[in-house]
């Protein structure tokens, strides 16, 4: 297969009408609650553990709590333990299709893109994650941020392709 003509080179990979998706499986409508479930819980623990707090973002960011980095340091630990369980067992889904990691190059525009990153919840006090649940804890204003994140993507979306690589 042939990719579009602004590339100058060539994968060779089933054309995209020979893949199918093998994760889509059928389940019904109220199936989808579970994400909804997950999604609220995931939420409450954010607000009772003050991670979406302005307060405990700038103590962070000012180097005067240790509040924060905890959370953070402890949700790495975790995620680094969690991938050697499903890498040393073989773990699959709950559709017993095998997990996999992809292994993914390192570019400038992630240094560029963390700063940026870095920066924009500094200010904010808001990063991606949490949003939601600030906006449904009465943070109204974060309605700004989140427009903000919305529109970021948009215009990254335009520029993507005239990034450095």
């Amino acid at each position: 297969m042939s990719l579009p003509s602004n590339t100058d080179f060539e994968v060779d990979s089933p054309d995209i009408s020979e893949v199918t998706n093998t994760t889509a499986k059928k389940a019904p409508w109220w199936r989808q609650l579970q994400y909804l479930a997950a999604g609220i819980i995931f939420g409450i623990i954010l607000i009772k553990s003050e991670v979406v707090s302005w307060f405990r973002i700038q103590e962070m960011f000012r180097l005067q709590s240790f509040h924060m980095y905890g959370v953070i340091g402890s949700a790495v630990f975790t995620g680094i333990i969690s991938v050697m369980i499903i890498k040393k067992t073989g773990a699959k889904t709950f559709y017993g299709e095998p997990i996999t990691f992809q292994s993914r190059a390192f570019n400038k525009g992630q240094i560029f893109g963390g700063l940026l990153f870095g920066f924009g919840w500094a200010l904010t006090g808001a990063c991606p994650g949490p949003l939601f649940a600030q906006i449904g804890a009465g943070f109204t204003v974060t309605l700004a941020t989140l427009v903000s994140a919305i529109l970021g993507t948009w215009v990254y979306g335009l520029l993507r392709d005239k990034l450095p690589h």
